[in-house]
């Protein structure tokens, strides 16, 4: 059974999902469909992924009921602004073919363009109306959260960030979490990286009797983060899931820890994506 973490308006969410991209719609239905029958009730994916349609079938097969899943998707840059946002929102849950979403993220902030304190306005509206139940941002940096907090009073449930050890995100875990808000880790194992390889995380993985995967997925559950592996195996899905039955020792988090080198996506402060 995967535990749940209580978000800042109440509601649960599972400590581990199942990440989408950069799926299309057949890939994701199939994915989709595996990982919950492999026990994942967390899926994550996006407007901009462009397999929203794959993986609300996906839902709908999978025979699971539909307030035991946790469903996650993103406003995309093109449509940020208030009654655009409402309107791409609309959109999303139409291909979702759901009556609600239970976590609708800001995609990145887009600073320049600057239409996200009224995006977030917009979501809150749609989550007085119960279209969504928890509204939060992804890629926002510190500054980012603090003009939408001042600017409708109301805190983001999730800060959905990119984290891996290559890029463990100590100060926006640490911003995070004085705000009550959820860390999420999108590409958790570090998409185009080395890690699963590295020999701090193999020789962890021999010590434990588990996966490189396992090892990473892991470290990120136990820093306070909700990591997103994406797969399409069921195989290794299954032991992305299967993480709660050892843990890592102090000495053993902070070699991984040690193991930073940078960022490997963009810079929310620059970084435009519409």
């Amino acid at each position: 059974m995967v535990p749940m973490v209580r978000l800042n308006d109440g509601h649960e969410m599972p400590t581990v999902g199942l990440g989408t991209y950069p799926m299309g719609d057949v890939e994701a239905s199939h994915a989709v469909l595996t990982a919950l029958q492999n026990g994942y009730r967390l899926i994550d994916t996006a407007t901009r992924y462009g397999n929203e349609t794959g993986v609300g079938q996906a839902i709908r097969e999978s025979g699971v009921p539909r307030e035991e899943i946790f469903l996650t998707t993103k406003l995309p840059g093109a449509d940020q602004g208030y009654e655009s946002t409402v309107e791409s929102f609309e959109a999303a849950r139409q291909r979702l073919d759901v009556e609600y979403v239970d976590l609708y993220l800001i995609h990145w902030p887009l600073p320049r363009v600057d239409h996200y304190v009224e995006s977030f306005e917009a979501m809150l509206r749609l989550q007085e109306d119960g279209l969504i139940r928890s509204v939060g941002v992804s890629n926002f940096a510190a500054e980012h959260l603090r003009r939408v907090i001042d600017g409708t009073g109301v805190v983001p449930v999730v800060n959905q960030i990119e984290l891996h050890p290559a890029f463990n995100q100590a100060m926006m875990r640490e911003v995070n979490a004085d705000l009550g808000i959820v860390t999420q880790a999108w590409s958790p194992l570090g998409r185009g990286t080395d890690l699963l390889d590295h020999p701090t995380v193999t020789a962890i993985a021999d010590a434990h009797g588990v996966t490189a995967a396992q090892v990473i997925l892991r470290w990120e559950v136990q820093l306070g983060a909700v990591p997103i592996p994406k797969s399409g195996d069921a195989d290794r899905q299954a032991a992305n899931l299967d993480i709660f039955g050892f843990s890592l020792t102090d000495e053993e988090m902070t070699a991984v820890m040690a193991m930073e080198s940078g960022r490997i996506g963009g810079d929310p402060d620059s970084h435009e994506e519409f």
